[in-house]
């Protein structure tokens, strides 16, 4: 661009009290703050001179997006995009049950509703309605933990590494804690049990190999600073083939040969047998307890269904310990996570009802079948409307149940494999994350496989407009 036209479109661009005295701005400043107004026109501004000083051509005014209506135009998409909610709902069809960057547990309504129960008001978060005195949020959940699990007391904080974090730093700051090499994994967001152990102020004393650890190996490495022994359960994948390693009422025998306690980081943690399910075996609380360990941890969010937590289970000299760490404050428990996870726990009370209840193990334990016959139904809906614009087959695939937990298993399931005629699997799929609400599919095959394993049935209506927008959006009509 010729540098006397670059400068008369620079010239052309309005000030900043200019556009405050339009028409069209001055109803927002009845609505949102001046300086918020200033900024977004400023931002606005900054963005059109950019664009013209980058401008190598003598395109018009419109191309470069700086006519008044225009600009006025951004303005105002920035104020709304101000006020529009960063978090927002979507439709999960990865047919990943437990996906952590989709917010693992989907709750159900019973915990939505106390969550917004208790969200409205005032509660007795830490207030004895008995005495009239200052009580103990624990005291919401850890009877119901203990009566769940005969746990002989409970502790909950805000998430499974602060819990492994807290009772590291109670029960071995400035000691040894023994583990398994095996047992060092690496949680999501590059999360390491070395990395917690050394924060927790720890010393970490490294036994057996890679692939096998015998007791004797524990045995060898206790010492006179040996304040405790650690199992880790290996949540996010398995080591196969010429492995061996110590169960844990082995190495409760021996920490209560040598009087030293024994905790176990669980992960996953699950109230129920799962094998009914046709999920591989994974120990449940209760037969970790039972086992006679000391401190046991694990996630409120993964297996158990429920809203992001850490819980702390065990023996009664230990927990209280735990609890009266400083520490337990930084890492404490909000009300709105506290009733969500109440109602969950309740939700266990009844056996019968608990598959049904909680969304976590509903979608685990639908069928092939079940998931075929809703995808087949979908596939005839869209088949008529949709055939010039995509084909649409089902496909046998299979779900994972993500969070870190049960590594091997796959879950049979039927996928809809759209393959888009006029753009590419992965436009189609971006058209899709962009829908309201955004929709999270597969692109694979040069197709967008959805998984209706973890598409809820009353998102389906959604499911099929989504679709019908984006093949729209992407073949050149905004209607």
């Amino acid at each position: 661009m010729e540098p006397e036209v670059r400068q008369k479109f620079l010239k052309a661009l309005p000030a900043v009290d200019e556009i405050l005295r339009h028409p069209q701005i001055q109803p927002r400043l009845k609505i949102f703050s001046r300086s918020l107004i200033v900024d977004s026109i400023r931002k606005v501004l900054r963005s059109k001179r950019e664009a013209i000083l980058k401008s190598k051509n003598g395109e018009e005014m419109a191309e470069l997006g700086i006519l008044p209506e225009q600009i006025l135009a951004a303005i105002e998409g920035e104020l709304d995009l101000a006020y529009r909610s960063s978090l927002k709902p979507l439709i999960n069809a990865t047919g990943v049950v437990l996906h952590t960057n989709l917010g693992r547990a989907p709750l159900p309504e019973g915990a939505v509703e106390n969550i917004a129960k208790i969200a409205r008001g005032y509660s007795n978060l830490e207030f004895d309605l008995k005495t009239g005195e200052r009580g103990s949020r624990y005291e919401h959940v850890e009877g119901l933990l203990c009566r769940l699990t005969g746990a002989e007391a409970a502790l909950v904080v805000n998430n499974n590494a602060g819990a492994v974090l807290l009772a590291l730093n109670t029960l071995a700051e400035g000691k040894e804690v023994v583990v398994s090499r095996g047992q060092l994994v690496e949680i999501g967001g590059s999360f390491r049990i070395p990395d917690v152990m050394r924060k927790s102020g720890a010393r970490l004393v490294e036994v057996g190999t890679t692939n096998r650890t015998h007791r004797s190996d524990y045995e060898k490495a206790i010492g006179p600073e040996t304040a405790l022994l650690l199992k880790v359960h290996t949540s996010n994948f398995r080591i196969l083939g010429f492995t061996a390693e110590v169960s844990l009422s082995d190495l409760v025998d021996l920490g209560s040969q040598k009087g030293i306690p024994v905790m176990e980081d669980l992960g996953s943690g699950c109230f129920i047998d799962l094998q009914p399910f046709g999920l591989e075996k994974e120990p449940t609380v209760q037969e970790t307890l039972a086992a006679g360990v000391d401190v046991v941890t694990f996630s409120g969010d993964k297996l158990l269904g429920g809203p992001q937590a850490g819980i702390l289970l065990g023996k009664k000299k230990y927990l209280e310990r735990i609890k009266k760490n400083p520490l337990n404050r930084a890492l404490r428990i909000d009300k709105l996570t506290l009733a969500g996870l109440e109602a969950i726990l309740r939700a266990y009370l009844n056996p019968k009802e608990t598959s049904r209840e909680i969304p976590t193990l509903r979608l685990l334990s639908a069928s092939k079948a079940e998931i075929r016959r809703r995808a087949r139904r979908l596939q005839r809906q869209m088949a008529d409307e949709l055939s010039a614009d995509c084909s649409i087959r089902l496909k046998e695939d299979h779900s994972q149940v993500g969070g870190g937990a049960l590594p091997l298993q796959n879950l049979p399931t039927w996928v809809l494999a759209l393959r888009p005629l006029k753009v590419s699997a992965n436009q189609l799929g971006e058209a899709l994350r962009q829908s309201d609400p955004p929709i999270i599919a597969r692109v694979q095959d040069e197709e967008v496989w959805l998984d209706l394993r973890t598409v809820f049935p009353k998102d389906e209506k959604a499911l099929l407009q989504g679709i019908r927008q984006a093949l729209k959006l992407k073949d050149g009509d905004p209607t």
